[in-house]
């Protein structure tokens, strides 16, 4: 067996291993990454990039379909489903290249295989053919992931019962498909495949979609969903999920009240599971709890001295910004740089579907259950020059503010460029900004982000579009 030693070797390609081998790398530790499929981990590969490639796919077909509301006639139109497919492959395949470039380009040891903990400073490493190597180093950061989560007693063939995978390489478009969760996900899915034609229920067991948003967010996605032809069932649980020769039946309970649904397929959406089996955890003593690995949030230290886990096998906010944002953090305490750690309270979080939803911080609900005194102001699309211009005028901004010192608690958006939106608040809350100070900073005219200036002067009724 061949041996090197590493300063910091990290098992895991994705946007929190991959990221934080190029910060050591950036910090001269000699740096090894141990992959044993494509770098980009699931966000690149498998998640973050390839499904938003097929979501701009399904925003073009929805400008078609209202193109005669901007004069434009367009009487008849087509798409090829497989290449929708492809040209999302081709997108995650291009990025992939790209992170293989910056492995090269900061001399980062990249190691083809699956990577198993002998002990607190030894990674076996067993490629495709079974060849082993052993990896040494002094600090281990461990960034496997997580998977699609199951439910128990319904089994993933992958074909008629599929997870998000299998829903971004369908060989072709199911005429119907019932989608188990509601969450980013789920959601992200059911706008997908209804804006392509495909007959469309929503399964979701909690009260609202997207139960982690805001409530008055996620009822006007229901309302637009519903409009656009979605069935929606919240409050409703699944009893069962089987094949058939016709597709998948899906026995919920809804209230008490039992249906079996029908479709060709069914995906399963409930959240992710830690990869935490057969990487050796157990035989050098890293403490885990359910399928995550427990670690000090603050270090990204394990149970183990050296140990260190970021990104979804550590446990939620299961996020890819989140990933980096740990192994940045992770790498620079190594280092023995002061790193002010990362604010979980500043998240923020995004769905893709159209409207797009943003968020950051607490929602009403929870900052009042919280014993905060609130100021909350509110500003809608519907009525904003630049939401009129480009005929996206569904959703509103609300923010949300302690009333006693104007803090920004949260702030909530639905509506175009949502997305795109949120980094200001992200960044005036990092910065502790007040009410005043959003909506006294001169916003330009005519964008979308006035809507956040005018939502912060309404918590102060001092709204002038209102």
């Amino acid at each position: 067996m061949a041996e090197q030693i590493y300063d910091i070797a990290v098992p895991g390609g994705g946007p929190g291993g991959y990221v934080a081998a190029i910060r050591s790398a950036q910090l001269k530790f000699k740096t090894a990454i141990i992959e044993k499929d494509k770098l980009g981990g699931i966000c690149l590969n498998w998640g973050c990039i390839p499904t938003k490639a097929l979501l701009k796919n399904a925003e073009v077909i929805h400008t078609i379909k209202k193109a005669s509301e901007y004069g434009i006639n367009i009487k008849e139109y087509s798409f090829d489903f497989t290449k929708i497919i492809k040209r999302s492959r081709d997108v995650s395949a291009r990025i992939v290249k790209g992170v293989e470039f910056l492995m090269r380009k900061n001399k980062i040891d990249k190691y083809d295989g699956f990577g198993k903990l002998i002990d607190k400073n030894t990674i076996e490493v067993t490629d495709a053919s079974g060849n082993k190597s052993l990896v040494k180093a002094k600090n281990i950061i461990i960034a496997t992931g997580a998977r699609p989560r199951q439910i128990p007693g319904i089994e993933i063939d992958r074909k008629s019962i599929i997870t998000s995978s299998e829903a971004m390489v369908l060989e072709r478009q199911p005429k119907d498909m019932i989608i188990i969760g509601a969450g980013a996900i789920g959601v992200e899915f059911a706008y997908f495949y209804n804006e392509l034609g495909t007959k469309i229920t929503l399964v979701e067991m909690m009260p609202q979609i997207l139960p982690v948003e805001d409530e008055e967010v996620s009822k006007t996605l229901e309302k637009e969903f519903v409009k656009n032809g979605i069935r929606i069932l919240t409050s409703t649980k699944v009893l069962s999920a089987k094949t058939t020769s016709k597709g998948v039946e899906v026995k919920v309970d809804a209230n008490g009240k039992e249906e079996t649904l029908t479709a060709e397929i069914a995906l399963v959406a409930i959240g992710v599971q830690g990869n935490i089996e057969n990487i050796g955890l157990e035989q050098v003593g890293v403490k885990t709890e359910k399928s995550f690995i427990v670690v000090n949030k603050e270090t990204y230290q394990t149970s183990v001295p050296g140990i260190y886990a970021i990104g979804d096998v550590n446990g939620p906010p299961w996020l890819a910004h989140v990933a980096s944002a740990e192994g940045i953090a992770c790498v620079e305490q190594i280092a023995g740089l002061h790193h002010p750690g990362v604010d979980y309270s500043n998240i923020p979080g995004c769905t893709y579907c159209q409207p797009q939803v943003a968020s950051i911080g607490l929602t009403e609900k929870k900052a009042r259950e919280l014993g905060h005194e609130i100021k909350v102001g509110r500003y809608p699309f519907r009525s904003h020059g630049k939401s009129l211009a480009v005929g996206e005028n569904t959703g509103f901004v609300k923010l949300i503010f302690d009333a006693k010192y104007g803090e920004l608690l949260g702030a909530h958006i639905i509506g175009e460029n949502a997305t795109e939106l949120i980094a200001e608040l992200g960044l005036a809350k990092s910065l502790e900004a007040v009410g005043e100070s959003i909506f006294k900073t001169v916003h330009a005219h005519p964008t979308l982000s006035e809507a956040i200036m005018e939502a912060a002067a309404d918590a102060y009724g001092e709204a002038i579009h209102l």
